[in-house]
Parts: C-alpha cells; sequence; structure tokens
C-alpha cells in the first residue's frame, strides 16, 4: 500500500543532495528504516539511509568519495559539508536485497540483490523499520511529497505504539537473535508496548542472546540506558529472559533482603539496584550503568552482624571487583569502565557533619575530578532507590558544598610550595621515580593540615624522606 503525505520535517540539504543525485542518475532511491519511522514520530533523525536498486559499484559511481567494504550491499557516502548546517557523518545506501539462510543466529549465509523495494523491506527485523518513502516535489508548489510504501503496516503500528516482528518472529529472531534485545530498546526508546506474538518469541528465544557479541550487546545495553525510561527496559530485558544471558549477575540479587531496623531498604537488592537508576538524576548511560551496577556485589558478601541482622560487609570493593568483569565482558572502553569501577567502589563515602577538610580533599582524589558530579547522582539514586522520599539529606547537602568549596580551586600536587627542583637541588639527585615518591608523600602530608605548605617546613621533610 502506498500513502502520500507533506513532508512536515525538513531534510537536511546536504542528505537530500545526495538523495537527488542518486535519483538524477536514473537508480530508484528510497528513505529506509530508522529515518522514516523518527520521522514520522517527529523525533531527531540520527541516521540517514537509503535503498536502491543501483549496485554498489554503481552506487560508488555516482559517488566517488563514498566507500564499500562488506559484502551486504552497503555503501557509505560522506555527507558534503554546507556552510549553514552542521550535520556530519554518512549516508548508507543499501542496494535492494534478499537473504539466504542464517546459521550463526548473527548473519545470512548468502547475500542476492533484489529487484523492489518491497522485497527489500520483508527481510527487516520490525514493521515500524520496514516502512520506505520516496520524495517528490508537488506539481503546485515548492513543498515536497512524500510516498510511503509500507507492505507490513508499520504505519497502523506506530499509530498503536506497538513493536511487532515483519512476518513470524520466530523466524525474525532465528535470523538474527540481536533482534531479541532490539525489541526491547525499541519498546523503550519508543515507549511502545510490544506484541503478544512478538514478546512471546522474544521469551521463547532469549537463550540465543549469548551467541552475541559483547560489543553487539553493549551498543544495545547503552541504548536503553539513554533512553527516558531506562529502568522500564531493564525490566523487560529481565522479564523476557535476556537479562540472565545478559548480567546474570544482577540476577543473583533477587530475594537477597536487605530488610534491617532503622534502615530505610525495604526491597531486595535486585529491585534496589533497578529502583536506583530509575531515580538517578543523570542522563549519561554510564553513570546510570554504574548506578544499576552499584550493590552487584551484595549476595557475594551478605553475612549477619552479633545481633543477627544482615550487613554487606565489603560490597562495594566485591561489586567493583565483578563490575570490571562485566565491563571487560561488554567490550567496554577502558575509560568507561573505569568510571564505572571508580563509583561503584567507592559510592560508600561518608557524609558525617565532622568529616574534616582532609577528608574532603581525599573523596575528592579517590573518585576523581570528572566524577565528583557522577557520584552524587549516584547517590541520589541510591537514596531514593531504598525508599527514601527525600533525594538529598541535609548532611548530603552539607557536604556537596565543602566539596564544591575544594573544587574551586582543588588543591593539588602544582600548589606545593616546592617542586621537583627543589628536591633534585636538596638531595642531589637526577630526575627520576624517587623525585616523584618524594613529592607524593609530601603532597599526602600536607593535605592532611594545609597549614603545613610553607617552603622552609618542606625543604626540612624532604630531607627527612631520603
Amino acid at each position: 500500500m502506498i500513502y502520500s503525505i507533506y513532508m512536515e520535517h525538513a531534510i537536511p540539504s546536504s542528505v537530500s543532495s545526495i538523495y537527488k543525485k542518486l535519483r538524477k542518475a536514473g537508480f530508484q532511491a528510497f528513505f529506509v528504516g530508522g529515518c522514516v519511522r523518527d520521522f514520522l514520530m517527529n523525533r531527531p533523525v540520527t541516521d540517514w539511509d537509503f535503498a536502491t536498486d543501483a549496485a554498489p559499484e554503481q552506487i560508488q559511481k555516482v559517488f566517488p568519495s563514498s566507500f564499500y567494504d562488506n559484502r551486504f550491499g552497503t555503501v557509505g557516502v560522506p555527507l558534503p559539508k554546507v556552510p549553514e548546517q552542521e550535520h556530519e557523518g554518512i549516508v548508507e545506501i543499501t542496494t535492494f536485497r534478499t537473504e539466504g539462510e542464517y546459521k550463526d543466529l548473527r548473519r545470512p549465509e548468502k547475500v542476492e540483490w533484489g529487484k523492489t523495494i518491497e522485497e527489500d523491506l520483508s527481510r527487516r527485523d520490525f514493521t515500524i523499520n520496514a516502512i520506505a518513502t520516496s520524495i517528490e516535489p508537488t506539481a503546485k508548489s515548492q513543498q515536497l511529497t512524500a510516498n510511503y510504501i509500507d507492505p507490513f503496516k508499520g504505519l497502523l503500528d506506530i499509530e498503536k505504539k506497538i513493536v511487532r516482528t515483519v512476518g513470524d518472529p520466530n523466524e525474525r529472531f532465528a535470523e538474527d537473535a540481536r533482534r531479541l534485545f532490539r525489541g526491547v530498546r525499541f519498546a523503550t526508546e519508543l515507549e511502545f508496548k510490544i506484541e503478544e506474538k512478538t514478546w512471546e518469541g522474544i521469551v521463547r528465544n532469549a537463550q540465543n542472546i549469548a551467541k552475541i557479541s559483547g560489543e553487539r550487546i553493549r551498543d544495545e545495553l547503552l541504548k536503553i540506558l539513554s533512553a527516558n525510561r531506562p529502568y522500564d527496559g531493564i525490566a523487560l530485558l529481565d522479564r523476557s529472559g535476556l537479562l540472565e544471558h545478559i548480567i546474570p549477575e544482577l540476577i543473583l540479587g533477587k530475594g537477597v533482603s536487605q530488610a534491617r531496623p532503622g534502615r530505610h531498604h525495604t526491597t531486595d537488592v535486585f529491585t534496589h539496584n533497578i529502583d536506583s537508576l530509575k531515580h538517578c538524576p543523570s542522563r549519561d548511560p554510564i553513570v546510570r550503568l554504574a548506578t544499576l551496577l552499584h550493590d552487584i556485589g551484595k549476595p557475594h558478601v551478605k553475612g549477619e552482624d552479633e545481633e543477627g541482622h544482615v550487613i554487606f560487609y565489603n560490597h562495594e570493593v566485591k561489586g567493583a571487583q565483578i563490575a570490571y568483569e562485566i565491563c571487560d565482558r561488554l567490550r567496554l572502553s577502558k575509560k568507561q569502565r573505569d568510571k564505572i569501577i571508580t563509583l561503584i567502589r567507592w559510592h560508600m563515602f561518608t557524609v558525617d557533619e565532622h568529616i574534616t577538610d582532609s577528608a574532603i580533599r581525599r573523596f575528592i582524589r579517590r573518585v576523581g575530578l570528572d566524577n565528583v558530579a557522577d557520584m552524587m547522582d549516584l547517590r541520589i539514586g541510591d537514596r531514593l532507590g531504598g525508599g527514601t522520599q527525600v533525594a538529598e539529606s541535609w548532611r548530603l547537602k552539607k557536604f556537596k558544598e565543602r566539596v564544591a568549596k575544594e573544587l574551586n580551586p582543588p588543591f593539588s600536587m602544582n600548589d606545593l610550595a616546592i617542586d621537583g627542583n627543589d628536591v633534585m637541588k636538596e638531595l642531589g639527585l637526577e630526575p627520576g621515580p624517587k623525585v616523584g615518591e618524594i613529592l607524593q608523600k609530601i603532597f599526602e602530608e600536607v593535605d592532611e593540615d594545609l597549614s603545613r605548605n610553607n617552603r622552609q617546613h618542606l625543604l626540612k621533610r624532604v630531607k627527612e624522606l631520603k
């Protein structure tokens, strides 16, 4: 079925110029996939994809600056620089194709070029992504008309806010197990419901997600964690059975009670982790992931105190160790991994009003300047996720004030009254690790008591530490 409606959104001229050039060369061209879906939903379009009857080598003749390094018919065309637009990146142009049998739940054994857009749409995952449109100028105005090709009623599913597979769910998920995760991700990002048979297919095939690479799982997970309601996505992953194959360490928190007289925790560890994610004010998916995992060590260290009350001694240390393994499995970058581990390792920081200034500075050094605000967001999520009604206690507010004071500006090695040259001169040393060790020791001493930061005292300490 073909629908004709007026476009309500402006296509960047850098994108439309590629489309027009392909059409001018005599080829069919259609906008496809997520960009069409997002157009219809009035969402920002970040990825522009075309489908065409042109073969890859024909596309490259039209766009000499393009690149083609796969066997699936997708050619990348760099977006031309247009002064009035900041849009950067590439447009992916894919030849109409049909696909053979999938044997590894990831990629087809054989790809053949197709002849029609309908044939191409039939191989796609969900109906909301199986819509194509061609853009034509109207006869009497400058406005463009979009002709929508929608053989699987994706427009209706968008209207009803439903995620549904193209054809039989079991067949679609057997072709590419990543689609199991993508179904949950789309439902989370778009705040749609998963159609009943599609949901049953996800549950039935959930174990196959284990065959998908850590990188692909990571990409989908971070997109879920970037959504407006990421906790709904994690809950869907859990109910579908996918979570136990992705982050089984989280599942261990089910049924692990945290109840203790005088404490605000009222749920098990698993629920608390998800509730903490729900209330974390940060929109950074890495901070949200750290919040989701912050108490992941508790099931491993659960014990009782002398009064028989549950305790989780050093759970933050164990949690950081487990988080390292999870980050490694998901192929997160070193920077992302280090942030997550740091936030989990030090999330039990003390906010007692009697804490010293030097302890505040130690806290800043431990978590790092870049992580201070993120640590506060994790603490807020932890508090609200534990059942407390107030995001920040008066102690936490006071602590944040004192941290801000120390950060403006923070005391650092550069603020010492002496430097490495002084150490070398006093001790007759050449540049080397020994100089740094002495400076670090002196810095730690001064950080405990800033009144010690005078040149005469520090030069004396240099000699004592030789």
